[in-house]
Formats: C-alpha cells, sequence, structure tokens
C-alpha cells in the first residue's frame, strides 16, 4: 500500500537527511520513533506530499505520489490521504460537523455522522470547537482525517499530550479506524508508549547537524 525507496531530503544550509525506506499494507500501522529534531515530522510531510523529496520514491498504491504536479498531488491528497495534525486547526466559526464537510471531498453527512458515532462524537457535531474537551478535539481530529477513505493515514504526535488513558484510547482509535477503511497508518512519535500497541516499528537516527 506504501513504499518509500531512497527519499533523501534537504533543508536551506543544512545536511541531506536520507530517511531509511518503508513499506506497509492496507490494515496495517507502522510506529515511526526518534528524538525530537531527528526529521519524523519532515518524513511525514515527505509522506503526505506537503514537501518534495530531492531524490526518491514515494509510492501509495501504484500511485507515486512524489512525481505528481502540484495541482495533482493536492487533489490526490484530499482524496486519499488522511491527517492527523499535532493540533487540531478547526475553524473556530463552524460547528464540527461543518468542519467535517469542509473538504470539497467530504460532502456526506451521514458517512460523518456514521464515524462521529464510531469515535463517539455524534452528539457533539453541532458544537463549535472551543466547547469540546481536548479529548473530544482529538476524536473530532480523527474523524475529519478518515472521513474522505483514505489509503493512507498519518497522525503527527497524536498521544504526546495525553495521559496513558488517552493515550491508549487514541491508539485504538486509530487502529480501528485504519481497519475500517483499509488503510495503511503512519504514526510519528517521540511517545515510546505506544511501542507496546504497534508491533512494527522504526526508529530514526539523530540529524548530524
Amino acid at each position: 500500500m506504501v513504499q518509500t525507496n531512497n527519499i533523501k531530503y534537504r533543508y536551506p544550509g543544512s545536511g541531506m537527511i536520507n530517511f531509511p525506506d518503508l513499506e506497509i499494507k492496507a490494515r496495517q500501522a507502522l510506529l515511526i520513533s526518534g528524538e525530537s529534531g531527528c526529521g519524523k515530522t519532515t518524513l511525514l510531510h515527505l509522506l503526505a506530499g506537503l514537501r518534495r523529496t530531492v531524490s526518491g520514491r514515494v509510492l501509495v498504491g501504484s500511485d507515486e505520489i512524489s512525481s505528481l504536479s502540484p495541482a495533482k498531488l493536492d487533489r490526490y491528497r484530499g482524496q486519499n490521504i488522511g491527517i492527523v495534525y499535532q493540533q487540531s486547526y478547526f475553524i473556530e466559526s463552524l460547528t464540527i460537523l461543518d468542519n467535517l464537510l469542509v473538504s470539497p471531498y467530504a460532502r456526506d453527512k451521514n458517512r460523518a455522522r456514521q464515524i462521529a458515532d464510531r469515535l463517539n462524537i455524534e452528539g457533539l457535531l453541532h458544537r463549535y470547537p472551543k466547547k469540546l474537551s481536548v479529548g473530544q478535539q482529538q476524536r473530532a481530529t480523527i474523524a475529519r482525517a478518515v472521513i474522505n477513505g483514505p489509503k493512507l493515514i498519518l497522525a503527527d504526535e497524536p498521544t504526546s499530550a495525553l495521559d496513558n488513558k488517552n493515550c491508549t484510547q487514541v491508539i485504538e482509535l486509530l487502529l480501528e479506524e485504519a481497519v475500517a477503511n483499509d488503510a495503511a497508518l503512519i504514526i510519528v512519535t517521540h511517545d515510546d508508549r505506544l511501542k507496546s500497541e504497534v508491533k512494527n516499528w522504526v526508529e530514526l537516527e539523530p540529524l548530524d547537524n
């Protein structure tokens, strides 16, 4: 489902970052761990097409997203990739339901309600983001990431600010949503608690700057 080959990235004024090759199938999860500053979020952005590789390939299914034009990549991401960011980034003037449906690739209200019900936030859809607890916002963020039926779910430090109970709940929700959507799940984190929940993991080496 997702495969990378020899991908490299360079920030202006810094050395080349070489990332390990990855391969993950649908309904499987991969944990990418490492200390802060080792390139975890950069790798997630490369997998999402938010940054361009200097070289190498990123494949989602049979699609080489690293070779798509910016316009095609935007459409592809909207249709096939769901991202759980560290912060929620909701539009505060819209209800949670409207936030879920704001994407042109996510206009099905019935699906939004079904996903919200599965994540136990169906009763919160008509509230505004500031009226939700941190845990409720996290569930809504997961709902937004999977509403387009993605092939790939990417989660950036989804549990770093959570206690043990909520950490377990969030990782279980992500794993369940990957199976429900027949998607590959990749989580980047420095939270070692997740290694007991996800059996497949890769640890990035610190960057040499």
